[in-house]
Parts: structure tokens; C-alpha cells; sequence
């Protein structure tokens, strides 16, 4: 069977080289006569994959030497009560964008005072709201972000500056799409399954000075200075996943960099936004300036049209465009590893679908 056009929001795509390599390593990694789920973490076999996935994220990332990188379990969901655990004395301020923020809101709510210092609620989320540091906690223990929302397709087009309060950055759906400047923030998280590699592992980059701030009764396991001690293997971690991740750097590095991934990004975002600008059947209900490269929400209007259209996509091979339930209509996500021929022919289906009408 031909592979599809997956449009998923995560699991999501994967490159095809990654896929290819992992399948001629599945039976016996470099000679080791053990696929790597069969390596121990303890092996010198895995410490080779998990030090070189870091070294080469270090590397694609720039991120400074003042930062530990772990590669934790749980996912994202995960951290939303780890970082409240581990930096919230008193309150935090949040931006409230989307589902996302609404939980990690609600947990960190468990531990200390939150002021949701802006919403876009009022919205239906379609935007990045206008923020306003006169209502910014001067004294906030962390000041915390969903850098890009997955459901809803908005992302920031430019970082907060919070001044001394760390910036704490859910960056599940943007991380590795484009350059950052680590530096920045205090921490940046990510669940894999979407420009990282499979679900499993949870990526988290925390500044040292953010390091060994826990509540005294945050658990073992979800203290970061737990991890950082033990150097992502306190105990078993998820190490297919890392092994996979690994994969996914030695591939971003092969091809160009975060620099050549922005590019290839905004081309691909670019050919479905202006075809969604020019469509009298589709539309964008996300504010031009806060468009994510990354996830593309886009209407008809009509139930019944949306499901005919989702019906018809999945037979020519283009998958999984259903739009989230607290939207509706369809949704590309559109992440490194889909190739700027799936967004085309995802296109050409939307302009076949809309002259039949």
C-alpha cells in the first residue's frame, strides 16, 4: 500500500529516511545483534543514542550551556503540574490561548495563586490576545505560554518579554519548526509525537538557576532535579523514542538546520493560506498576523460539506484532516516531515472538492 498524506495533529509524520533507517536498524542495531527496545539504558550502546540526540539537539538548537536537556515521560500533560511543583512559591501569570492552557491553568491552580493575565477566549481562541505587561506580576515565579496551539492554529509572532520573571513556553507544536532563541526562556517543553519523533518521550530544556526550586512535597519522580542528577535515566526511560528522536536530529541537521526547516515551513503554510484567501468555499478563521506554520485550521460553514469533503480526502490518500471537536471543520497539520507535495495535492483536492459545488 502507497503511504498517505498524514495531516495529523500527532502522531504525526515522520520523515521517510528516519523511517527507513529505524526499519534496516530493527533487528540488529549497528551490529549489536539487539534491537535497540532490546538494548539496556545502561548499555554503551544506549548511551551513545541518548548522548548523541543531545548533542545534536544542543546543536540544532543552539541552546546555551546554562541549560539541561531531559528527555522525560508523560508528555506535555505532564508538565503542566511539573513546572507548578517545581517553580510556583506563590503565583505564576499564564496566557490563556486554548484547550491546552485551560489544563495546565486548572493543575497549576492545585499549588499557588494564577493570574491569567490575558484570554482570547472571548475569541473562540482565533488569536494571540494583545498583552499588556502593566498587568504582568512583577514578583511572579514564572510567566507561562502555549507558544503554538495545536487545535486552534494561532502562534505568537513574538516572544513576551517578561523581564526577570522566567518564561516558561509549552512548545509542543512549534519546537524544531524554525530557530528560537533559547536564551530567552526559562524553560521550553514538547511532547514528541509531532516535529520530535514518536509519542513517548517529553522534551524539556530548563535553565540551571530553575534547577532544585521543588516543593517539599513534590514527588521523586516529578522533581527535575531528580533527572537532572540522574541524567534522563533515574529510571527506564522511553528509550525507542529517544532512539527515534535521535533519528529526527541527525536528519533536521542533514537537511539545513532550523534555518532551511523555517523555510520549507513558511513555503508549504504559504501555498495553503493563499489558497484558503482566494476560496469562496474555504476559509481561515485564524487572524492573519497569529497563523501558525505548523497547524491550519480552515471552514466551510457546513457539517454535511466538511464530512463529504474529509470522506473524499481520505480516498485520494490525504488522512486525518478532521478539525478538533471544539472547532469543527478540518485541520492540516503540516509539520517538518510532510512534504511540500502533500500540502499541494492536499490544495489541488480542496480546488477539485470546491469547482464541483
Amino acid at each position: 500500500m502507497a503511504r498517505v498524506y498524514n495531516f495529523s495533529a500527532g502522531p504525526a509524520m515522520l520523515p521517510e529516511e528516519v523511517l527507513k533507517t529505524a526499519a534496516i536498524e530493527m533487528f540488529d542495531y549497528k551490529g549489536s545483534g539487539s534491537s535497540v527496545m532490546e538494548l539496556s539504558h545502561r548499555s554503551k550502546d544506549f548511551k551513545n543514542i541518548i548522548d548523541t540526540a543531545e548533542a545534536d539537539l544542543r546543536e540544532i538548537m543552539a541552546i546555551p550551556n546554562n541549560y539541561k536537556v531531559l528527555f522525560l515521560q508523560g508528555g506535555a500533560s505532564l508538565q503542566f503540574a511539573m513546572i507548578p511543583l517545581n517553580l510556583l512559591k506563590k503565583k505564576a501569570d499564564y496566557v490563556h490561548t486554548g484547550q491546552w492552557t485551560k489544563k495546565a491553568i486548572a493543575e497549576a491552580k492545585k499549588y499557588g495563586t494564577i493570574n491569567v493575565v490575558a484570554s482570547s477566549e472571548e475569541d473562540n481562541f482565533t488569536c494571540i490576545p494583545a498583552l499588556d505587561n502593566k498587568t504582568f506580576s512583577k514578583d511572579a515565579d514564572y510567566f507561562y505560554i502555549a507558544s503554538n496551539n495545536t487545535i486552534y492554529g494561532t502562534v505568537y509572532d513574538h516572544i513576551p518579554d517578561t523581564g526577570d520573571v522566567p518564561l516558561v513556553a509549552d512548545a509542543s507544536s512549534s519546537i524544531l519548526s524554525e530557530p528560537i532563541d533559547v536564551s530567552k526562556f526559562g524553560i521550553i517543553f514538547a511532547g514528541a509525537q509531532k516535529n520530535i519523533g514518536p509519542a513517548g518521550v517529553t522534551i524539556v530544556i530548563i535553565r540551571d538557576d530553575l534547577v532544585g526550586k521543588q516543593r517539599e512535597f513534590t514527588p521523586t519522580m516529578l522533581n527535575y532535579e531528580t533527572h537532572v542528577k540522574g541524567a534522563s535515566m533515574f529510571n527506564t526511560p522511553p528509550c525507542y523514542s529517544i532512539y527515534m528522536a535521535g533519528l529526527v536530529f541527525a536528519w533536521i541537521k542533514k537537511n539545513g538546520g532550523l534555518t532551511a526547516m523555517k523555510q520549507r515551513n513558511q513555503q508549504k503554510a504559504k501555498i495553503l493560506y493563499d489558497y484558503l484567501e482566494t476560496s469562496k468555499l474555504f476559509s481561515s478563521p485564524v487572524k492573519k498576523e497569529n497563523r501558525s506554520l505548523m497547524n491550519v485550521p480552515f471552514i466551510t460553514g457546513n457539517q454535511e460539506l466538511d464530512a463529504k469533503f474529509i470522506e473524499g480526502a481520505a480516498k485520494k490518500g490525504l488522512k486525518t484532516l478532521k478539525g478538533h471537536r471544539t472547532v469543527g471543520g478540518m485541520r492540516a497539520s503540516i509539520y517538518n516531515a510532510m512534504p511540500i507535495n502533500g500540502v499541494r495535492a492536499l490544495v489541488s483536492f480542496m480546488e477539485e472538492f470546491e469547482n464541483k459545488l
